[in-house]
């Protein structure tokens, strides 16, 4: 039973940097690409600057967790076996180990597909609703229902959008550390092509309705951050 949560340290050590981090770089970057515009009579370019400054705190922010999120990966495969024949004792193990047969790289593997698709990922989550929820007559006074209707259509449809992304990066951090034959994938692009060739284009998608759920925290997550918003 403990399995099903193997790897939530890790994860819940990852979850509040990561969040703090989105937001603060996501109002810093809204005064670089919003600074002057109307969103009444530049409404394209209110909801570009809305996308931009999502992906851009994104792609920032992972800079700093994707270690987090690697050994929150690596461990939550790790099961299935009895404690003598896994791989990593915890966090901090998976850690060292890596870092000891890849180097500091090694915490990186899939990085570079994982940006691609947090910037997709919190382009949406953050540009659309925040551009849905400007649009509306009265932004600062709307319903909290009706926001967080706004958060979780938004949510739903981002985890859709890059979950081909995110399955590329899972399959990168799962070879890290292997050597020789043991290495599937050559880089990023030959793991999408090997996917679709062996597995057909619908195997991007595997698990895709479960990250649709899981998703449903962070939809709370916006409406939260807005209402405290309206207190501060």
């Amino acid at each position: 039973m403990l399995s099903f949560w193997r790897g939530n340290m890790a994860n819940v050590i990852r979850y509040f940097p990561t969040q703090a981090l989105n937001f603060a770089f996501k109002d810093k970057y809204k005064q670089i690409f919003l600074g002057g515009v109307d969103k009444h009579t530049q409404f394209w370019r209110y909801f570009a600057g809305n996308l931009a400054s999502g992906g851009a705190a994104g792609a920032t922010s992972l800079c700093f967790v994707y270690p987090l999120d690697f050994a929150r990966t690596r461990l939550a495969a790790d099961v299935g076996k009895s404690g003598a024949e896994r791989e990593f004792k915890g966090l901090g193990d998976c850690l060292v180990k890596i870092t000891k047969s890849d180097g500091v790289r090694g915490l990186y593997q899939g990085f570079n597909v994982s940006v691609q698709g947090i910037i997709i990922y919190r382009a949406a989550y953050f540009g659309v609703y925040d551009t849905a929820k400007g649009m509306l007559p009265d932004p600062k006074n709307t319903h909290i229902v009706v926001s967080w209707m706004i958060a979780q259509t938004v949510t739903a449809v981002a985890g859709v959008v890059s979950y081909p992304f995110d399955t590329v990066r899972r399959r990168m951090m799962m070879q890290s550390g292997r050597k020789g034959a043991d290495i599937m994938y050559t880089g990023t692009l030959d793991c999408w092509r090997k996917i679709m060739k062996d597995e057909g284009g619908k195997a991007f998608f595997k698990g895709a309705w479960s990250n649709v759920l899981r998703g449903m925290g962070g939809a709370f997550v916006l409406v939260l951050y807005d209402e405290l918003k309206k207190v501060i």
